[in-house]
């Protein structure tokens, strides 16, 4: 290189799915047929009401220009009639909702609009890496918070109040948990809210996996106080089967709206208007779309089960969202031996927890993101290997 990488990307590693697909693309190159079962990409198709919409918008001639920073207000009133219908929460159109190119760049936004050196940030350990990776960009610290099988995956507020908060400015939570699939509840989020109050601390709430196995849609926004001191992302990734159209949102106070658009709108030029009619239709499905989507990844569930079964390890079986989390066996040095044995052993790819943090050195993830069949297929591929072995 002639010109050295600035300095901010130092600490900031090339995403593990990055690199690591890279890999897998070579094996398939080399005509080993890997089948994935590492990442949460919906294989499903999207609302054919929302691909006919996308495509209407599209022939339109008027419809190709720029659009606003905030959104068609069609599409943030309908994220507002999806939140008040199925989380109960009850958010202002014109100025609670900013729509955003998918939920992923909210965590940069957010992160950036509000966190500078000097700062630190609460970001749980499992957790999705995009908030530490966020952190690091902005110049604040990370600090870990403690998620365990013991606590079911949920904070343990005896050792986040012994923690000194004085320079936690914001705090991560992700419920239906990634990687864990575990759920949230009322009673703990009125105390991450109290807590969060108490220290004067933004609780940012990633939501995507609401309608994934998991019967109750929550929103961290319907608790009492919470649009003092909280924001929440959802998208329309997982809900609709929507992840290559980039389409999310964030709910919040009017004025933590107003920063975070600041900051946006030196970043984005506003979303496609077809993409934007498309997701409006989206937002109208019926308790009929989530009921099919639920049927689906019951039945993937089962043989992902099976998967987990052969390799000896150990889930729980009321977990939520599009993956399956299990320990490893004792034996395995960790869990990225066992993925890698199953990858050249058996061309199977599987997550290993550890890029989730330390609390997951012991767990592997398997994507529900692929049909039955495939995923038959992938536990003959192992258990043939593991008879040859």
């Amino acid at each position: 290189m002639i010109v050295k990488q600035a300095s901010r990307l130092n600490h900031v590693k090339e995403y593990y799915f990055s690199h690591k697909l890279r890999e897998v693309g070579q094996m398939n190159a080399d005509g080993k047929d890997v089948i994935n079962l590492g990442i949460g990409k919906p294989d499903l198709a999207p609302p054919a009401e929302a691909v006919t919409a996308l495509k209407n918008a599209a022939e339109n001639d008027s419809y190709h220009g720029y659009q606003s920073y905030s959104g068609l207000p069609e599409l943030r009133k309908a994220f507002a009639d999806w939140y008040l219908k199925y989380f109960d929460t009850t958010l202002n159109p014109a100025s609670e909702i900013l729509p955003l190119i998918g939920s992923k760049e909210g965590i940069m936004h957010i992160t950036m609009s509000f966190l500078e050196k000097g700062d630190q940030v609460l970001i749980p350990n499992p957790g999705y890496p995009a908030y530490e990776s966020a952190a690091k960009l902005s110049g604040a610290e990370s600090v870990l918070y403690n998620l365990t099988a013991e606590n079911n995956w949920l904070p343990n507020f005896k050792e986040l109040e012994a923690m000194d908060l004085s320079k936690v400015k914001l705090m991560w939570i992700n419920y239906p948990n990634m990687p864990t699939g575990a759920r949230g509840n009322k009673e703990t989020f009125e105390k991450l809210v109290a807590l969060c109050k108490e220290n004067s601390i933004l609780l940012c709430h990633d939501n995507p996996y609401s309608f994934i196995l998991n019967k109750e849609q929550f929103s961290i926004l319907s608790i009492e106080g919470a649009m003092d001191c909280c924001l929440e992302l959802n998208s329309l990734s997982k809900s609709h089967n929507m992840s290559g159209w980039r389409v999310g949102m964030l709910g919040g106070r009017s004025d933590y709206i107003q920063t975070i658009l600041k900051f946006k709108s030196n970043m984005d030029s506003g979303m496609f208007r077809a993409l934007q009619e498309g997701a409006i239709a989206a937002l109208s499905m019926d308790q009929a779309w989530f009921d099919s989507l639920t049927e689906t990844y019951t039945e993937r569930k089962v043989e992902a089960e099976k998967i987990i079964d052969l390799l000896g390890c150990s889930y729980k079986g009321d977990q939520s969202g599009m993956f399956l989390w299990a320990k490893i066996q004792d034996h395995y040095k960790d869990a990225i031996e066992l993925a890698d044995e199953i990858l050249y052993g058996a061309n199977v790819f599987i997550t290993p927890g550890n890029i989730f943090g330390s609390n997951g050195n012991r767990y592997i993830r398997i994507s529900l993101c692929q049909p039955s069949s495939l995923l038959a297929q992938a536990r003959e591929r192992i258990e043939k290997f593991k008879l040859e072995r």
